[in-house]
């Protein structure tokens, strides 16, 4: 390192005592003082002084003061984030004189930003990773209404609008002298250069919006229900209710714990979820840490639909104010507590466990680009869950099969409801065993979650994917009694068709059946006399605006697989074949 320095008003050390270095800064002249020594050009550096107190101990001494440059305040770097306008300039003015380094304009510049006027707007930075809008909105809670919140994941930061300049002021105050944490990681608190924000409304950006929408909206809530105190919770249900009850309807693609932890932390952080089945429909408990993310995952998802057209969620509160979680595993987590032990993980969890992201009736997932605080499109690509390859066989092992009473065409017409069938094997030699291959896998899958364990000619059935990745048909000439048959040009596949209605309405095995391509001119003891022949009939109804369409409830599920068995494509008029389904209807 080099260190020079000038004697600016000091006699060189070779001219006499009268020959003087003069300066318009000196106004009275010394005496003749020794040049100094290297120890006397060292000063003191200040641990935490000022840029002023700097300067003027640069002026006490004879040595001009070098600038030194910081990096640049935090807040500068986001003035030019795409999703924020900013209202005022956030770089000082230039000076006018040219000799001012560029290293002392950054010193200038952090000086700035560290001493911010008040503001609406807070910076909030140092977030951890898996920050959601509701972290950031609770920070803010107890000191005033607030209306815009902005999100920066990728640099963990983030900024918040109050309606008023108090609040934003009192949200400063506080956690200038109370360390500020969002899940457990501390962060910093300050007043932005932002006068307001301005956020971007296109359709790239309307999932956060959109989010952010219902953070806020949630908050206003809850600040509403405390009686515009938001000093204090009152004892109101949505103020203190943390455990949402989730129904998922219209399965065309099974659900896992899983994805619906990947969907409901982007709402705030998950505790504990609970899934299971009841009544046929697949179900599950879902504990916040907090009322807030708990109604702004309410507000936003109920009614939504996962995947296109189908997996729509409903979604209440619960009763429950804490789960208890006795086992992490496929059914159950507790995120708080990752020692538990897993438990017996059954065969039936381990059938249910699926694919993300991808259509079951299609080579590709197509992402739905609809979203608000209105019940829309919600497509796997826009909440971030990842599209995976299909995987796994689309062949399925059918065993403990009436081998008195199976054909092709009944396992046909039964695994139709799930998938287009492509090849039927019956075995040879082990007539109660068959090969199914479906189109594609994920109609596998579906068939898998549907039909395993269901009683078909009186013994339950179990289905499970196959090792074979494809069902090979016989040899020519090789004797096979008809027990292989090929459907790969059938015309009664029901899913052929992109967009086919038929995807909307996939159901478990029920014992109402929903019937269709009915002739005008039938009448209903025409109908139920035939589906009698298969169990009792309990009840029957047309559709009141279209009698091409009826419901038929038979004595029990086992009865109405049966006459969807035998009922489905029966000819019913010259040209008339009819349409028979499960519906999760009753009469």
């Amino acid at each position: 390192m080099y260190v020079c320095w000038y004697n600016y008003g000091l006699p060189h050390p070779s001219a006499g005592p009268t020959a003087l270095q003069t300066t318009p800064t000196v106004s009275a002249i010394p005496q003749a003082t020794p040049a100094p020594s290297p120890a006397d050009l060292l000063l003191p550096v200040p641990t935490s002084a000022s840029a002023a107190a700097v300067a003027a101990a640069a002026q006490q001494s004879i040595i001009t003061p070098l600038a030194v440059s910081r990096k640049r305040g935090s807040e500068e770097l986001m003035s030019h984030s795409p999703m924020v306008t900013n209202g005022t300039g956030m770089s000082p003015q230039h000076a006018h004189n040219s000799d001012i380094s560029n290293d002392a304009k950054k010193v200038k510049l952090d000086q700035t930003n560290n001493t911010n006027a008040p503001s609406r707007v807070i910076h909030i930075r140092s977030l951890p990773n898996d920050v959601a809008e509701t972290d950031i909105v609770q920070l803010g809670l107890p000191f005033g209404e607030m209306s815009k919140v902005l999100l920066l994941k990728q640099k963990n930061q983030a900024f918040l609008e109050f309606n008023d300049e108090g609040s934003a002021a009192n949200m400063v105050s506080y956690y200038q002298t109370t360390p500020s944490q969002v899940r457990l990681k501390p962060c910093y608190v300050q007043f932005s250069n932002h006068k307001e924000l301005s956020i971007k409304t296109d359709a790239s950006h309307a999932y956060q919006n959109a989010t952010a929408q219902a953070a806020l909206q949630a908050a206003q809530a809850v600040i509403h229900a405390r009686g515009g105190n938001s000093g204090a919770f009152l004892e109101t249900n949505e103020c203190n209710q943390t455990v949402l009850r989730v129904i998922v309807d219209n399965i065309l693609y099974p659900i896992t714990l899983d994805v619906l932890h990947s969907l409901f932390s982007r709402f705030g952080k998950v505790l504990k979820i609970i899934t299971f089945t009841k009544n046929n429909t697949y179900q599950a408990l879902i504990q916040f840490s907090d009322p807030i993310s708990a109604k702004a995952a309410k507000d936003s998802l109920d009614g939504q639909n996962v995947y296109n057209g189908c997996d729509t969620l409903k979604i209440d509160y619960s009763r429950l104010m804490n789960l208890n979680v006795k086992y992490n595993n496929d059914k159950s987590r507790d995120y708080t507590r990752p020692e538990l032990p897993t438990g017996e993980v059954t065969l039936e969890s381990t059938m249910q466990q699926s694919m993300l992201g991808v259509n079951p009736f299609s080579s590709a997932m197509p992402a739905m680009t609809g979203f608000g605080p209105i019940p829309g499109a919600y497509g796997a690509a826009r909440l971030g869950i990842p599209i995976q390859a299909q995987v796994g066989s689309p062949v399925l092992l059918v065993s403990n099969l009436d081998e008195q009473t199976v054909t092709p065409d009944a396992l046909f017409t039964l695994f139709g409801v799930y998938g287009d069938v492509h090849r039927v094997k019956i075995l040879f030699n082990k007539k109660d065993n068959a090969l199914i291959q479906m189109a594609e896998p994920s109609q596998a899958q579906l068939a898998i979650t549907f039909l395993d364990k269901v009683k078909v000619w009186g013994k339950t059935i179990r289905v499970a994917q196959s090792k074979h990745s494809v069902v090979q048909m016989p040899k020519e000439g090789q004797p096979d009694a008809g027990l292989t048959k090929d459907y790969v040009n059938s015309p009664l596949h029901r899913f052929k068709r992109p967009g086919s209605k038929n995807c909307q309405n996939i159901f478990p095995p029920s014992a109402v059946l929903h019937l269709s391509n009915i002739p005008k001119d039938t009448e209903e003891g025409e109908i139920t006399t035939k589906f009698a022949e298969h169990g009792a009939v309990k009840a029957f109804k047309f559709f009141p605006k279209d009698r091409k369409m009826a419901l038929i409830q038979m004595g029990s599920v086992d009865e109405a697989v049966m006459a969807l068995i035998a009922m489905h494509n029966f000819q019913m008029g010259e040209n008339s074949h009819l349409r028979v389904s499960f519906s999760k209807s009753t009469i």
